[in-house]
């Protein structure tokens, strides 16, 4: 019997070729009607014997699109029929209510390079190649649905041949809203740091190479921003980046041609090798080979590096002039966020580089390059960014109220919580400057704007000095939105659980980190807590220790080894023979003392991250810090997975007594790989002893959770394969506004 169906589909179903394929796919089955987009998703309404419709949409998931996801869908059948005489693609719908996945950048498609390097294409070289398959999506988005008129492509009309394939359902580039040629589309520029042009086109890569084979420094203006690029293989280019920039010891990324080319400078592990290939192209943190041209000022006193792979179609015409690994770093100011305007670039770049490269597409959103990590068959984020962001993370339940996470002060990302999803921000970074706070308030309202959101509730960390605290409770007084604030250790908690899609158990989540606001006013950051959706308990934590100087003290790694050992030894450790102490004049070391005594701005610290800290000053890794994590990063890479034994400790009334395995750590004689190993060991111990005492599931969030090898160790030690991970979200800060969606939202 004929009928008549409406099927619709919310989901990442926009911007990916949906409609022509259900355009092509209907006229295969034959059947009459139309496909459309509206404010939710794609609906399609189709008549036709009913058992064809079904197969129908058999066929819409066994075949969709690839970079399709289909979160829902909603079937109604219908006897009165409409007698459509056809099907078609119809114009969008736009609609107040907003569910639809903006979809990230997607990297260049393999048919888009066919085209890019055939001399006979029109768009051979074309910076701007694009399809439905690939090209900029949320980086381009205004607001939706997205169509062209609402991205930033829109000042650039169309030519004839670009119009016929973006009204042909046939073609692939059908309803591309990015589509463009050379005849119409944007082109690059490029200029002097003072703004003097000096060719366009692919002139501007012929000169652009010459600049950076000799050595220059140059930024590229690329999907989401600018990078600072130069030749990876120049120890002179590397190191007047690092003098420019002022970023003298932090690792810097590196973009290779193709994986060949990475295989031939790095050690790169099955899975590594396809997260590289994976569509996303995120930056892979993959262990370097000894003894190759790579400039060892990429990552001083690191045995890994930061690779990825060309993403648009600028990278990979870049890369068929220089055959060279190139330094591709984010291009901003200290503690800013990348640039994406080229006013802005001439304002704030021209002091780091010698030429600029622009493009007349305007960045709508900003969006950094992502970070990830694999310890055996899982991947881990370091920064979820361009390529995954803003897909939302689906929740285990749906949300009582309609919520704005605000994250916290560092790695911040924003979420929205809307029904049983929570749409996460790109990466924003550290809350330290006026632009950075800019940018955190501009992604705000960019994301209401999207979404046609509004929020019941605002949830905040606990520090009542972070940015984000005091702008929500801002907004709230304004708006009068309830704002509720949530422990940043428990948050994590209730990322984790979030993240592993557990509804109703309470879970033992083990959270060590640099530092959190705790509910006494001490610095959390070596917790153990039972924590569900309506409240935590804090069952384990490491002893406290001063922190002499405050937040000096997390910058220098001698100061929290020179607490422990006032803490642990008093007077007495100041006779000893130990690189702590060679830091400091006799003086310094008395001062030091009597600031500890009498605790003149000591706060008291639980955290782990300054652990690592305290150890790596003992032993002489590093005595003041470059960048956040610098001793944890250096001491994964000393690691000896030979080492099987750890140093002594006690657990005593909830708490983490460290005492011995310090004293053990400067009586231990051997050298510094197994000492570092001695101490990863214990660490491992401390989780395994502490978690036999509670019947639950354990997990792991935090910053230190992004040690490599502290994972290796667990995943070795986790017999039931019960051991809960991130999976979405990075354990670091940048994943605790997903925890601060769902408090108390079950």
């Amino acid at each position: 019997m004929i009928k008549r169906a409406i099927v619709r589909f919310t989901g990442a179903v926009q911007g990916v070729g949906f409609r022509p394929f259900v355009y092509k796919l209907a006229n295969r089955y034959g059947l009459k009607g139309f496909v459309l987009n509206d404010g939710k998703g794609v609906v399609i309404e189709v008549e036709g014997e009913e058992e064809v419709i079904k197969d129908f949409i058999l066929s819409i998931h066994k075949e969709k699109p690839t970079l399709a996801n289909i979160f829902s869908q909603s079937v109604e059948i219908f006897e009165n029929l409409k007698n459509y005489k056809e099907f078609k693609i119809l114009e969008s719908v736009n609609t107040m209510e907003k569910e639809v996945f903006i979809l990230p950048d997607i990297s260049t498609c393999d048919d888009c390079l066919k085209e890019l390097f055939n001399p006979k294409d029109r768009r051979y070289l074309y910076p701007f190649t694009n399809c439905t398959n690939c090209g900029p999506r949320f980086s381009i988005t205004e607001k939706l649905p997205y169509d062209r008129k609402n991205t930033t492509m829109k000042s650039f009309h169309m030519c004839k041949d670009c119009l016929e394939e973006y009204n042909d359902p046939s073609n692939r580039r059908f309803h591309a809203q990015p589509n463009a040629c050379p005849v119409c589309g944007p082109n690059i520029f490029l200029h002097t740091k003072d703004r003097k042009l000096i060719a366009k086109s692919i002139k501007a890569i012929e000169f652009l190479k010459d600049f950076i084979l000799n050595g220059d420094i140059v930024a590229v203006k690329g999907i989401g921003g600018f990078h600072l690029v130069c030749d990876a293989t120049n120890d002179k280019a590397v190191n007047l980046l690092r003098e420019r920039k002022k970023r003298f010891e932090k690792p810097f990324a590196v973009m290779f041609k193709d994986i060949d080319q990475i295989k031939n400078y790095t050690l790169v592990s099955y899975v590594e090798e396809i997260t590289i290939l994976s569509s996303e192209k995120p930056i892979v943190i993959v262990k370097k080979k000894e003894n190759t041209d790579l400039s060892e000022l990429i990552a001083p006193d690191l045995d890994k590096i930061g690779v990825f792979l060309p993403y648009s179609p600028l990278h990979h015409i870049l890369f068929k002039f220089v055959n060279k690994p190139l330094v591709m770093t984010s291009a901003n100011v200290s503690e800013e966020p990348i640039v994406k305007d080229n006013d802005e670039a001439f304002e704030k770049l021209s002091y780091f580089t010698d030429y600029i490269l622009t493009h007349n597409r305007d960045i709508k959103n900003r969006v950094d390059d992502s970070v990830v990590f694999c310890v055996k068959d899982k991947t881990f984020f370091i920064r979820r960014s361009r390529g995954y962001a803003p897909l939302p993370v689906k929740l285990p339940f749906k949300l009582k109220s309609k919520v704005l996470a605000v994250g916290g002060h560092q790695k911040v990302t924003i979420a929205l919580g809307i029904d049983d999803k929570a749409y996460i921000s790109q990466h924003i970074g550290d809350l330290e400057t006026l632009a950075s706070q800019e940018t955190f308030e501009e992604t705000i309202y960019t994301f209401f704007n999207i979404y046609n959101f509004y929020p019941d509730i605002i949830v905040s960390d606990l520090h009542p000095n972070y940015y984000s605290t005091k702008w929500a409770k801002n907004f709230s007084m304004k708006n009068g939105v309830k704002h509720i604030q949530v422990q940043h250790h428990y948050a994590h908690g209730l990322s984790l659980m979030a993240d592993n899609h557990i509804k109703e158990e309470k879970i033992l989540t083990v959270c060590w980190d640099g530092t959190g606001y705790g509910l006494d006013g001490n610095l959390w950051g070596g917790e153990f807590l039972i924590v569900d959706y309506e409240n935590f308990e804090r069952v384990f934590h490491f002893d406290y220790f001063k922190l002499i100087g405050g937040e000096k003290a997390v910058k220098e790694p001698r100061r929290v080894a020179l607490s422990i050992l006032f803490k642990i030894l008093g007077k007495d450790s100041l006779n000893l023979n130990l690189p702590t102490l060679n830091e400091f004049s006799e003086n310094e070391i008395s001062s030091l003392y009597t600031i500890w005594e009498k605790n003149i701005n000591t706060p008291l610290s639980s955290s782990v991250g300054r652990l690592f800290d305290a150890v790596s000053s003992l032993l002489g890794i590093k005595q003041v810090l470059s960048y956040e994590g610098q001793s944890g990063m250096i001491m994964e890479g000393l690691y000896d997975y030979t080492v099987k034994d750890f140093y002594s400790f006690d657990l005593k009334n909830g708490k983490i007594v460290y005492d011995s395995l310090f004293i053990d750590l400067i009586q231990d004689k051997s050298d510094t790989r197994i000492k570092v190993s001695r101490f990863i060991n214990t660490l491992v111990k401390i989780i395994l002893d502490v978690s036999k005492n509670f019947e639950l599931k354990v997990g792991f969030s935090g910053g230190v959770f992004q040690n490599k090898v502290l994972l290796t160790l667990l995943m070795n030690n986790d017999k039931n394969k019960s051991f809960l991970y991130h999976r979405s979200v990075p354990p670091n800060d940048g994943g605790i506004a997903l925890g601060q969606v769902v408090f108390n939202q079950f």
